[in-house]
C-alpha cells in the first residue's frame, strides 16, 4: 500500500501513542475484573517472592535445581510486573493510552521473559537428566560455576535476540489506526500495524521461535526420555516413586508453560472473536505466574520443609537461639 508524503507523516504523529483497547467491552464489570485481577497479581508477586526468601534463608536449598528455581521466579516477577500494573490503572480510566515507548519496552521485557524461561526450563531438564542418570558427575557438570554459565547465557542472549527483535520492529512505520486491540502491546499485533513489508520480521520472529521453543522442548524431551528409562530400571519401587517425585513438578511447569504458550498463539488466530482471544491470552497469562509458586510448595517436600522451618524460626524465634 502507498502512502503520500502528508498522510505518512499523519500517521507517524499519530502512531506516537497508542490506545489498549483490549477488554473494553467488559464496561459493567471492569471495576470486579479490577479487584480480582489485583488479589491475583498480588498473590502470584507474593507466591514468587516467599519462593526466593525461602531458597535464600535455607542453606539446604542452595542446590543446582533451586538455583534455577529463583531465576525462574525472578522471570514471573518481571513478567507480570510488566503487564499487569498498567492493565490494573486502564480498567479503572478512560484513557488507555500507551507511548512506542513504553510499549516498545512492553514487548521487548515480554520477550526477554518469555526467552528466559524456555532456557531455564531447559536447564532444570538438564540438571535433573545429570542428577538421576549421571549422579557421579553431577558434582562436575553442574558446578555453581556451570550453573551460573547456564544462567547468565539464557539472559543474556534472550536479552540480545528481543532487543534486536524490538529494535527492527519499532524502525517500521505504523500507519492507520492508533488502537491496538489487546489489553498490552505484543509482538504479533504491532506488526500487523505496519504499513510496510514485515516479512523479514516474520521469518525473524520464526527463526527465533524455533530456536528458542523447539530447541528447548526436545532438549527437555530427550532428557526425560533418558529419565523415565533411567527411572523405570531402579531396583525398588521407593527408588522410582522418589525418583519420579523430583522431576514431577518441573515436569507440571513444562506442561502448563508450552501448553499455555501454544494455546495463546494458535486458538486466537483461527477465533473469529477478537474478544475471546484476549479473555484466553489474560487466562494464560496469570496461569504460569501464578502456578508456579503453588506447584513447588505444594508438590515439593523440601521447598515445604524448608518454608515450614522458615515460618517457625520467624514465630518462635527464641527456640533457635543456641
Amino acid at each position: 500500500m502507498t502512502y503520500s508524503e502528508r498522510d505518512y507523516r499523519e500517521n507517524q504523529t499519530i502512531s506516537n501513542v497508542f490506545i489498549l483497547v483490549g477488554l473494553s467491552h467488559l464496561n459493567e464489570l471492569q471495576i470486579l475484573l479490577f479487584f480480582v485481577l489485583l488479589v491475583i497479581y498480588l498473590v502470584a508477586l507474593m507466591g514468587n517472592l516467599l519462593i526466593i526468601f525461602v531458597i535464600k534463608l535455607n542453606p539446604s536449598l542452595h542446590t543446582p535445581m533451586y538455583f534455577f528455581l529463583v531465576n525462574l521466579s525472578i522471570v514471573e516477577i518481571c513478567y507480570i510486573t510488566n503487564v499487569f500494573p498498567q492493565l490494573l490503572v486502564h480498567l479503572l480510566v478512560e484513557e488507555k493510552t500507551i507511548s512506542i515507548v513504553g510499549c516498545a519496552a512492553q514487548i521487548n521485557i515480554t520477550n526477554i521473559m518469555g526467552l528466559t524461561e524456555c532456557c531455564l526450563l531447559a536447564a532444570m531438564a538438564y540438571d535433573r537428566y545429570m542428577a538421576i542418570c549421571q549422579p557421579l558427575h553431577y558434582t562436575t557438570f553442574m558446578s555453581g560455576r556451570v550453573c551460573a554459565l547456564l544462567v547468565g547465557a539464557s539472559w543474556f542472549i534472550s536479552f540480545s535476540m528481543a532487543l534486536a527483535q524490538t529494535v527492527w520492529l519499532f524502525s517500521l512505520p505504523f500507519c492507520g489506526s492508533n488502537h491496538i486491540h489487546h489489553f498490552f502491546c505484543d509482538q504479533p499485533t504491532m506488526m500487523k500495524m505496519s504499513c510496510a513489508d514485515t516479512s523479514k520480521n516474520g521469518v525473524m520472529l520464526l527463526t527465533v521461535s524455533a530456536l528458542f521453543i523447539l530447541g528447548p522442548v526436545l532438549l527437555i524431551i530427550l532428557s526425560y526420555l533418558c529419565l523415565i528409562s533411567a527411572i523405570l530400571r531402579l531396583p525398588t519401587a521407593e527408588g522410582r516413586h522418589k525418583a519420579f517425585s523430583t522431576c514431577s513438578s518441573h515436569l507440571m511447569v513444562v506442561t502448563l508453560f508450552y501448553g499455555a504458550s501454544l494455546f495463546t498463539y494458535l486458538v486466537p488466530k483461527s477465533s473469529s472473536i477478537p474478544e475471546s482471544g484476549q479473555l484466553i491470552s489474560l487466562m494464560t497469562s496469570i496461569l504460569i505466574p501464578l502456578s508456579n509458586p503453588i506447584i513447588y510448595t505444594l508438590r515439593n517436600k523440601e521447598v515445604k520443609a524448608a518454608l515450614r522451618k522458615t515460618a517457625e524460626k520467624s514465630i518462635f524465634p527464641c527456640n533457635w537461639i543456641n
